[in-house]
């Protein structure tokens, strides 16, 4: 997926915004990242792009995004069910 690169980060109430070097924008529910949902918008700014724009990091967080899995649809599978339940 060569045009999976992230070139810019945004947020919402309720969504992250991926913007794609190829023009594309993915709205990602902060749900799918209990991490993000929680943190605070001042710990949501303060990310990377890592691998030249193919992933999202946030080292406050210990929160690892790949671009690519995020067009497969995959969210954390780090915690739990239950955990994810409580986190909103």
């Amino acid at each position: 997926m060569n045009n999976a690169l992230a070139i810019r980060l945004s947020f919402d109430e309720e969504n992250m915004w991926v913007h794609l070097v190829d023009g594309r924008t993915l709205g990602i529910p902060l749900s799918f990242f209990p991490r993000l949902q929680n943190a605070t918008v001042e710990q949501r700014a303060r990310y990377i792009f890592s691998g030249n724009g193919q992933g999202l990091h946030w080292d406050d967080l210990n929160e690892d995004i790949s671009v690519e899995h995020l067009l497969m649809g995959y969210r954390d599978t780090t915690v739990t069910k239950r955990q994810a339940a409580t986190a909103g």
